[in-house]
């Protein structure tokens, strides 16, 4: 299969997107970050510190996933040239690593999104446990 210049170009916008996608929740999540680090230092609730832990590994992964996202454009770009010098096994072999790593790239952002199931999990069950709270002072 001979590739063209217009193969790897193909990956462009799905790239950017993805950036965009990605700093879009890395924002999101450092703010809110702050505002749970504000607020554990005038309540000290512990479970606002599993929150923050929670928060960490995300933004961990975040920023691997846009790390591996944007050595992908750089694999799409240093494609392009191979093929633009018609140098078309070594382009192949480019575009294959420039794919293995968007890859990654997709990974991560998925166990991220498992993560945040698991922040609004410990998010419920801390309501959970202050209306049982509420009600067994109703009770009393």
């Amino acid at each position: 299969m001979e590739l063209t210049i217009q193969t790897p170009a193909l990956l462009f916008p799905t790239i950017s997107l993805l950036m965009l996608a990605y700093t879009n929740r890395f924002l999101a999540i450092a703010s809110l970050i702050r505002k749970l680090s504000a607020d554990f230092e005038t309540t000290h609730q512990e479970n606002l510190l599993s929150q923050i832990k929670n928060l960490r590994k995300r933004v961990h992964l975040i920023r691997w996933a846009q790390f591996f996202a944007i050595a992908s454009l750089l694999g799409c770009t240093v494609t392009m040239f191979l093929v633009y010098r018609q140098l078309q096994p070594m382009a192949h072999v480019g575009f294959a690593f420039s794919m293995f790593l968007m890859i990654i790239s997709l990974v991560l952002c998925l166990w991220e999104i498992f993560l945040s199931a698991d922040a609004l999990r410990l998010l419920l069950n801390h309501l959970e446990v202050k209306e049982q709270e509420q009600r067994n002072a109703k009770r009393i």
